[in-house]
């Protein structure tokens, strides 16, 4: 293990914020590049500083870069840290090192990304992830029409490790497009003619411009993409560009970033379901805050330790029967 940590620390991206008081925390995210954590970084880096805590902050040289995620927490530990917010780059596999910091004494948030199970962290602060699945799956199917029946779909996940966040957000999308799940922990077991086929981005631009290079040699006439995130379904676009398929391909998404919305204003994404990862970053140091002064773990009105930071349809073709706010005004919401 010590040499896991020396060989790992070179990669870890660490800053720390002014100490105004003895109370160490930490922020591990899975990378740095992702618009998505370099928000979650800045909310969290404010919202410390203004609680008077410490916060150090570290990220995976990639996403799925499960050993320095692990080195991270480790240190954290070392270094007596009282609270861990934590964007697991990998649900099941960080379990083990998240159970010996809350042995240590640390209480432990999982952001964006719920562990499983889901109760190995003491709370999640993360948007539904299913139901931001399901709002752009109602929206592709009701704006296909009747078309829809014959779609040809490609599906750009994240990883092969299939954390939660990647198998919700796919698996959601299907039910909203009103293909049957198999099984809902679990991508790639649907049976349905109408997916052309899954292939993994890594959450990148160049890893959604390579998935759909790749799903076009299967079928070239795919009409409908969904894609994990943003920068996925930016790389889908501009493969889908030097093929000359761009015009009539709807491509939806998940995370609401400022270009994200820049895109559907643009007619490269039709539509996207925002997510908020300042309120995740800033609740996740209000409860380590508290948790320092009374000891007490958050728990929702409903006595659970799972909050939802809330979702929003961004699309500028509204249907009938989902909500949703045009990019205009998802520019005044979105983040990055």
């Amino acid at each position: 293990m010590k040499t896991l940590l020396s060989t790992s620390a070179v990669a870890l991206t660490v800053t720390a914020g002014a100490a105004f008081a003895d109370t160490n925390a930490c922020l591990i995210t899975k990378t740095d590049t992702n618009p998505f954590f370099v928000k979650m970084k800045e909310g969290a880096t404010a919202a410390a500083a203004e609680a008077g805590i410490n916060l150090s902050t570290f990220a995976g040289k990639y996403d799925g870069d499960v050993e320095t995620q692990v080195a991270a927490v480790e240190t954290c530990i070392a270094s007596g840290a009282k609270g861990i917010l934590i964007t697991p780059t990998d649900s099941r596999a960080l379990v083990p090192v998240i159970s010996q910091a809350r042995d240590a004494g640390a209480l432990v948030i999982a952001l964006d990304t719920p562990f499983e199970p889901t109760d190995a962290a003491d709370a999640t602060f993360a948007t539904d992830n299913f139901k931001a699945g399901v709002l752009i799956g109602e929206w592709a199917k009701a704006t296909m029409g009747e078309a829809a029946a014959d779609a040809k779909i490609a599906l750009l996940d994240l990883n092969a490790s299939e954390v939660s966040v990647d198998y919700q957000r796919n698996n959601g999308f299907l039910q909203g497009f009103g293909i049957d799940i198999k099984d809902p922990t679990d991508i790639g077991d649907e049976d349905d003619p109408r997916i052309v086929g899954n292939d993994v981005t890594n959450g990148s631009s160049d890893g959604g411009r390579t998935a759909m290079e790749n799903l076009l040699q299967v079928d070239p006439d795919i009409n409908l993409v969904y894609t994990i995130n943003e920068p996925a379904a930016a790389g889908a676009y501009e493969a889908l560009k030097s093929f000359g398929k761009e015009e009539g391909v709807l491509i939806v998404s998940v995370d609401g970033g400022c270009p994200g919305v820049k895109d559907i204003g643009a007619g490269v994404i039709g539509a996207t379901s925002m997510q908020f990862p300042l309120l995740m970053a800033s609740k996740g140091i209000e409860a380590i805050k508290t948790f320092v002064e009374t000891g007490e773990k958050p728990q929702n009105s409903e006595g659970l330790d799972f909050f939802n930071t809330g979702v929003e349809l961004i699309t500028d073709t509204p249907v009938d029967g989902v909500p949703s706010l045009s990019s205009e005004d998802g520019l005044k919401k979105c983040w990055g």
